[in-house]
């Protein structure tokens, strides 16, 4: 397929919620039209910004049906399907409604810390079985695992689904591995919003962001301005931006993106449990950030 599909930013859509906690579909359809209109190149539903581990087969089904329709065919759409069993994460792979998704993005297995050996032998038999294109997810921080620039690229050369990933190690060494190693058809994409000028700068293309949900039109400018290698221009939006995106992460995700969204009008700023509304505290610095954008 052509990769350059997901060139840019692509979204990690949240899930918004009603005040009894079930899924609120006008809100989410307000954020998809929200993050299309300011500007980002594709949607990324059922990620870990979804709070996916909160939500039911039959919901995680129904949100990326919502959002199907909701995109109806203006973007590419990528949907989140991973987890810590390989064979679970196949059976989720045949039995979700795929047909207008252009690729799956897949995290690394989570907790029980697979070796090297074991994220090789996860990710073939995904491969193997999968209806779509494979974007990998590099998450450690998350995970409790690193996948190393070595077993990426050994994936990139000898699986025929699996076209790029995610990374988010924060390990900008490993970063310029990938891109020096990469095969030419294996995209690069950013999984850090505070780090994905310089990742683009070392050779990635692009960067599956939280911050698209919030700073949208900013951030997209932020990343197109870097593609372009115009670093001076990225710079200044980066700096501007930096401080709203430590915001969104300093009490977890997507608590802050949420407070954001519920400040913009567009969703309630309600989790399902463990996540919990960040402070009165961040509340305030969140509100006080954005009015300086």
């Amino acid at each position: 397929m052509n990769v350059k599909i997901f060139r840019g930013t692509g979204v990690a859509l949240v899930t918004p919620f009603t005040a009894d906690h079930a899924i609120d579909f006008v809100a989410l359809e307000q954020l998809v039209n929200h993050v299309i209109n300011q500007g980002v190149h594709y949607l990324v539903a059922l990620g870990t910004t979804a709070e996916t581990p909160t939500l039911s087969a039959d919901e995680k089904k129904a949100v990326l049906q919502a959002v199907i329709k909701y995109n109806n065919h203006r973007v590419p759409l990528v949907c989140g399907i991973g987890g810590n069993h390989t064979d679970e994460v196949v059976q989720q792979m045949l039995s979700y409604p795929l047909d207008e998704v252009d690729a799956i993005l897949s995290v690394t297995p989570y907790y029980n810390k697979p070796t090297q050996a074991g994220l090789l032998a996860h990710y073939k038999a995904i491969d193997q079985h999968s209806p779509k294109p494979i974007i990998l997810y590099n998450v450690p921080g998350r995970t409790g695992v690193n996948m190393t620039a070595e077993t990426t690229i050994t994936l990139a050369n000898e699986c025929n689904n699996i076209i790029g990933i995610k990374e988010a190690s924060g390990n900008m060494v490993q970063c310029m591995e990938l891109a020096k190693n990469k095969p030419a058809d294996f995209i690069l994409l950013s999984g850090d919003d505070n780090l994905a000028m310089a990742q683009i700068a070392c050779g990635f293309e692009g960067v599956i962001s939280v911050a698209a949900n919030c700073f949208t039109s900013l951030f997209c400018e932020m990343i197109n301005a870097s593609l372009a290698y115009d670093f001076q221009k990225a710079q200044q939006l980066l700096y501007k931006l930096l401080p709203g995106i430590d915001l969104l992460f300093v009490e977890g995700n997507p608590a802050g993106a949420k407070c954001v969204l519920s400040e913009l009008g567009l969703m309630q700023n309600i989790m399902r449990l463990p996540v919990v509304p960040v402070s009165n505290a961040t509340h305030q610095q969140i509100k006080d950030f954005m009015k300086t954008l």
